[in-house]
């Protein structure tokens, strides 16, 4: 692409007619989509559709992530001219990835709320596209699972969290973000002994057969360690990868509702997710990210960059090999 193409750049999120390839369109204008990718609900060629949740009415403490998916996707503003560092290929280029706009739903229907998100999920995959979605609270992952798993089976999870979300919770009908992984286990639709949580730093006695990395022994053995022990559990298994943004300490990802210190910085968190490509990712999600509480933004920009990462953990089994 030429320089004067580029200085003619302006809102690919509507403008752009290949679904492939960098944006040049000035980062601090425009239309912000997930990586200045085109919105779009045709799913017709795309290999990966981002979509948002704007849902935050499971939260047991601060609100706010409903406004999450908005900021994610203006702070992704940054990172779409340029191949995402460390990953030697661009999953812009390479694969057709869309925006796939949010989810559409009644707020003042939560009890409807989950059968529509799965739906909507579903209807993703059965067109042929893997999602990142951006949250949303991390009750949101719940139907997400249920519609991977109505696909690919029982799967392994990789968990980023302050939280195991696995406190006890037999009412399939209640809507909590702390009681998700719970119910996932009990539907049988998550494989604990094939699944990893990694950062965990808060009490919960029923860890269900979760292998748990906690914060304190990340921060013990280090991130190469972390990876192999994450590869070790999960091997060749299917696996979603859940990003909580609290994983990440207070100091690094202010802005969400549960907040606990002693977390992992942002530099911990990339290295571990670029330091096990090649699992086998089928899709991810990054959540709680609450604007209200992010005064720098700084967030958001974590989230974005998470959700990057996620495309290229998923892009990296099936980019062209050279």
């Amino acid at each position: 692409m030429s320089l004067e193409d580029a200085k003619n750049q302006v809102d690919q999120a509507f403008t752009r007619q290949n679904l492939r390839g960098p944006s040049y369109e000035n980062t601090f204008g425009g239309a912000t989509s997930f990586l200045r990718r085109r919105y779009t609900k045709d799913l017709a060629g795309v290999d990966l559709a981002v979509t948002g949740v704007p849902f935050d009415q499971a939260v047991t403490n601060r609100p706010g992530t409903r406004l999450g998916p908005r900021a994610i996707r203006e702070a992704s503003a940054l990172q779409s001219p340029d191949a995402p560092y460390g990953w030697g290929y661009d999953p812009m280029s390479e694969f057709a990835i869309a925006d796939y706009g949010d989810l559409a739903f009644d707020y003042a229907d939560v009890p409807a709320f989950p059968a529509a998100l799965q739906a909507h999920i579903a209807g993703i995959l059965n067109a042929g596209a893997a999602s990142v979605t951006l949250g949303g609270d991390h009750s949101i992952t719940l139907a997400i699972l249920k519609a991977y798993a109505a696909k690919f089976g029982p799967l392994s999870v990789l968990q980023f969290d302050a939280h195991t979300d696995t406190w006890a919770d037999d009412n399939m009908d209640r809507v909590d973000h702390g009681t998700f992984m719970y119910k996932a286990v009990k539907l049988g639709i998550v494989d604990p002994a094939r699944s990893v949580q990694v950062g965990i730093r808060t009490d919960n006695p029923d860890t269900m057969g979760f292998h748990i990395i906690d914060a304190p022994r990340v921060h013990e053995i280090g991130n190469r360690a972390v990876c192999d022990e994450i590869r070790a559990v999960l091997g060749d298994h299917p696996t979603y990868v859940t990003f909580d943004i609290d994983c990440l300490d207070p100091a690094f990802a202010p802005g969400t509702g549960t907040p606990v210190w002693g977390g992992l910085s942002s530099a911990q968190a990339a290295a571990i997710l670029r330091g096990i490509r090649g699992i086998d990712v089928l899709g991810g999600d990054v959540v709680e990210v609450s604007p209200p509480f992010d005064t720098t933004g700084a967030t958001a920009i974590a989230g974005a960059h998470v959700a990057m990462e996620l495309i290229c953990l998923w892009g990296w089994t099936r980019r062209a090999q050279t």
